[in-house]
């Protein structure tokens, strides 16, 4: 039996409501491909906010909508295909807040879900650093107990939107003795806290949203512990399952390809051929994220497939793009942005190669090979 891809009405109708409305809201701004890391508008996220599609699926009693995950996958895609500069809001939506829901006390859920929800407050994610790369029990950043505050020493880097952010989201070291996977804790910093230092990373694109953060004695205020005291692994794991299963990491440069394919010329067999597998390819893509989103995922490490499979085709997104587009592509334009960020694609929020080993190991069960004998 073939499969429906077929949605409710009402989806159909929410993703017709949220395209209308994105043309809209940005008509008189600015549109950009990955536009959840770049597109930093506060203007939009305000609109966004009195839209009621930040924090949208956050229980009605924390200060959200009770609405359905899957609501949340329409409008976002839909956000994403029309190139909404939406970065200002994304990471306290997909991530931050439902951490904060899940491991947060009440204190800190009513300190700082409303601000979120409102468009009012920016975050950024200190979590990957110079010596770790994708393997996250390897960060050396640390916090020592000073009476009832924490003093953070340490540095960051990859940390988007660090330079714009109200706060910082911190994976430290608690416990220096502990085992790589133990002693680890997750505090949230004021990023105009005193000791801190940002310096913005150039890509090759021209963009500047990646940064170094350095912490230099950094006081945090106890009260800003999340979760468990130098137990945190888990809860980074699971920030990870949302950081690395979503639709944004399938749909960055859809708009493109989309737009692209209106002036391409498909008389050439393998043009059509590779517009076929791109086509099947992103609905792959977006049926894995959709087991995500509705809970039906076979394994607990399923993200990592979702990623690995996404990131990847978003890569040959590009080169398609570039392919058919020519000498063009050499211009400073849409299509020359694209390529030249397309590599960050398989590498930031976890690497290919490390996301394959996850799934070879924890999901295929397949042995580690033996180091060799020095």
């Amino acid at each position: 039996m073939p499969m429906d891809y077929t949605w409710p009405k009402e989806f159909d109708e929410l993703a017709r409501e949220a395209s209308e409305w994105v043309a809209e809201a940005t008509s008189d701004l600015f549109n950009t491909d990955d536009g959840w890391l770049v597109g930093y508008s506060d203007e939009f996220t305000l609109r966004l906010a009195e839209k009621g599609w930040i924090g949208m699926t956050w229980p009605v009693d924390k200060g959200g909508d009770g609405r359905p995950e899957v609501e949340r996958f329409v409008v976002t895609e839909q956000l994403l295909l029309g190139r909404a500069p939406m970065a200002g809001s994304f990471f306290p939506d997909r991530q931050i807040g439902p951490v904060l829901l899940a491991y947060g006390t009440d204190e800190q859920q009513e300190r700082f879900l409303p601000a979120m929800r409102q468009g009012k407050s920016k975050w950024c994610i200190g979590m990957s650093e110079p010596d770790a790369g994708s393997n996250v029990a390897g960060i050396s950043t640390r916090a020592v107990k000073d009476g009832t505050n924490w003093i953070v020493n340490g540095q960051k880097i990859w940390t988007s939107g660090a330079q714009t952010a109200d706060w910082c989201y911190l994976i430290c070291r608690t416990d220096l003795d502990a085992a790589p996977h133990k002693g680890m804790s997750e505090f949230i910093v004021d990023m105009k806290s005193t000791g801190i230092e940002i310096k913005p990373i150039k890509d090759a694109s021209g963009d500047s949203h990646f940064n170094e953060v350095f912490f230099n004695d950094v006081l945090v205020p106890g009260e800003n512990l999340v979760g468990e005291l130098n137990n945190s692994f888990g809860q980074t794991m699971r920030q990870l399952e949302h950081e690395r299963g979503g639709i944004d990491r399938l749909a960055s440069n859809q708009r493109l390809y989309l737009d692209t394919k209106e002036s391409t010329d498909a008389s050439n067999p393998l043009i059509r051929q590779e517009m076929a597998q791109i086509e099947t390819g992103y609905q792959i893509g977006r049926d894995m994220v959709l087991r995500n989103v509705l809970r039906q995922t076979p394994f607990p490490q399923y993200s990592a497939v979702t990623k690995t499979w996404c990131t990847e085709f978003e890569q040959r997104v590009a080169n398609f793009i570039g392919l058919v587009t020519g000498a063009n592509a050499m211009l400073s334009n849409r299509v020359s942005r694209n390529l030249t960020y397309s590599p960050a694609y398989t590498i930031m929020g976890g690497t290919t190669q490390i996301l394959r080993n996850i799934i070879g190991e924890r999901i295929l069960g397949l042995p580690r090979e033996p180091r060799p004998q020095s």
